[in-house]
């Protein structure tokens, strides 16, 4: 920012000290010393919304080099596989193919992985405890086996009052 030796800031300060007054000179360097701090604040978060906006930018160039180099392999694969596809039925066009089938079209994995079992309910119901428990055992314990509010337990162990 501004670069102030020490001789500089005693002649502001003792110009200071006789235009504002002795009285008045803490209130003005408290004020003066917010606002340098809130001057700084903003030179900060300028800088920080420059450098994100970059970091941004440069995402941005990469996210569609990727996209770029995606698409350039996706087609490249599709490219193969349909040439493949293309020499596998010019080779076995007229003759029973290699996979088992006598059609000559090639085995379909994608189609037998897409068969979903069916949906079964696994039998369970959270309402239904299946512990067996003895209530005796729950009464000796504490255990709390019927729902009560909470003024009914404060009502339930407040202690007796003497008469």
């Amino acid at each position: 920012m501004i670069d102030i030796g020490l001789s500089k800031m005693a002649l502001i300060g003792a110009v200071a000290l006789i235009v504002i007054g002795p009285e008045k000179l803490p209130r003005v360097a408290r004020t003066v010393g917010t606002l340098l701090g809130k001057a700084q604040r903003y030179v900060a978060d300028v800088k920080s919304e420059v450098n994100r906006s970059m970091e941004l930018d440069e995402l941005r160039k990469m996210k569609e080099t990727m996209e770029g180099a995606a698409r350039d392999v996706h087609q490249s694969i599709h490219t193969s596989a349909s040439d493949f596809e293309k020499d596998w039925n010019s080779d076995f066009s007229g003759t029973a193919s290699g996979t088992g089938t006598d059609t000559g079209v090639p085995y379909d994995a994608a189609g037998d992985a897409s068969v979903v079992p069916a949906y079964k309910h696994p039998g369970k119901n959270w309402r239904l405890k299946r512990g067996a428990t003895p209530q005796w055992y729950k009464a000796r314990s504490g255990v709390r086996t019927k729902a009560q509010s909470g003024a009914a337990r404060v009502a339930r162990f407040r202690p007796q009052k003497f008469h």
